[in-house]
């Protein structure tokens, strides 16, 4: 498959990707219980970085302390993660790679109980919990806006941590998405109560992380047709064109789009009738497109579905098992299987750095 569109060469914001797969974000917790990165990370993502000029997103990392609410996953708020932060990107820039931070803030899905222990109170936008969870206090304007510099101060962290870039994660039914979508966001101010309004805080978000390090450093990831967390809208379309439309004119990086045929339990394979191409359509620069892929669909996807367009394959569970992915794709080998009971052993080796490189690349290393 060398010859393959996947293994040409792509600008992806200030980056020069030799090929078109990257891995995607993919929360391990591996981090201690101060959310601080530990060594064992900066082997992981460096195995991954094997093949030069691979993009890695990193794990989802919150922007500050009250933006998290699950245990051990890792931060970009102090000085001891970026520090821990500063060697896992040494070793992926030593490979030749490229690695980009996913910025995080849970709202209402934030534990309850995780949160207490930490301190602080789950707050989304408006008090409406899950099923069966607790009631989230809404947010203040003030609270909102404090937010908004919480991105843009971690985005400079993650830039002075080594990282290439900032992933803004919108997807997946997390605080921003539940700003995005009705669902989660009843606000009758600025901030919810019709479509532009439910865009309003994304973009806030984008334009300050965008003055903070740069367009070309800042990137989004949404799911427009994803249930996760009871996000769904019942029309979403009109409300995702909105805030692509609107995010398009700011130069980004890159937009990430999650498939609509992944799920976010199981193999991560669902079935779904609906299209990204609305929002494909509406995006001018450079996509990455991840969700449930494998060597042929990712070919099809930049050399069939998409040929004139800048495509990134992004791929998520294969890397965790195979880190030399990009090698057995570009030379017709067979994915390792994962093992899913090992995805988030806390601090734990196991299914997490153990899995063999093929020779070929393990002599490289």
């Amino acid at each position: 498959m060398a010859d393959s569109r996947l293994f040409q060469p792509v600008t992806v914001g200030a980056m020069q990707l030799l090929h078109r797969i990257a891995m995607a974000p993919m929360t391990r917790l591996r981090a201690s219980d101060q959310h601080v990165p530990l060594p064992l990370m900066a082997t992981y993502y460096s195995q991954r970085a094997c093949v030069p000029g691979t993009l890695l997103i990193s794990e989802a990392t919150y922007i500050s302390a009250e933006a998290g609410g699950y245990d051990n996953v890792p931060g970009i708020y102090t000085n001891e993660q970026s520090k821990a932060w500063t060697e896992i990107t040494n070793a992926v820039h030593a490979r030749g790679s490229y690695i980009y931070c996913q910025l995080w803030a849970l709202g209402r899905a934030a534990r309850e109980a995780v949160a207490a222990k930490e301190g602080f109170a789950v707050k989304a936008p408006s008090d409406v919990g899950l099923s069966g969870g607790a009631v989230p206090t809404a947010l203040t304007t003030q609270e909102i806006r404090q937010l908004v510099q919480d991105f843009a101060t971690a985005a400079k962290q993650a830039i002075e941590a080594g990282f290439d870039g900032v992933e803004i994660h919108g997807a997946n039914g997390y605080l921003v998405d539940q700003f995005i979508q009705s669902t989660a966001n009843q606000r009758s101010d600025e901030y919810g109560g019709s479509i532009e309004n439910r865009s309003r805080f994304t973009l806030e978000v984008l334009k300050a992380v965008t003055e903070a390090i740069g367009s070309d450093k800042t990137a989004l990831r949404l799911s427009p047709f994803g249930n996760a967390l009871e996000i769904r809208m019942e029309d979403t379309i009109p409300q995702f064109s909105d805030l692509i439309r609107k995010a398009n004119r700011l130069g980004l990086a890159y937009l990430h789009l999650v498939n609509p045929r992944a799920s976010g339990d199981g193999d991560g394979i669902g079935q779904s009738s609906d299209s990204l191409d609305f929002a494909i359509e509406l995006w001018d620069g450079p996509l990455l497109l991840a969700g449930a892929l494998d060597s042929g669909s990712a070919k099809k996807l930049v050399e069939l579905d998409y040929p004139m367009r800048d495509i990134v394959a992004s791929f998520g569970r294969p890397f965790i098992s195979n880190p030399d992915l990009v090698y057995k794709i570009e030379n017709g080998l067979d994915f390792t299987p994962y093992d899913r009971n090992t995805f988030y052993l806390r601090a734990s080796p196991q299914g997490y750095i153990d899995y063999p490189l093929c020779k070929e690349v393990d002599a490289l290393m």
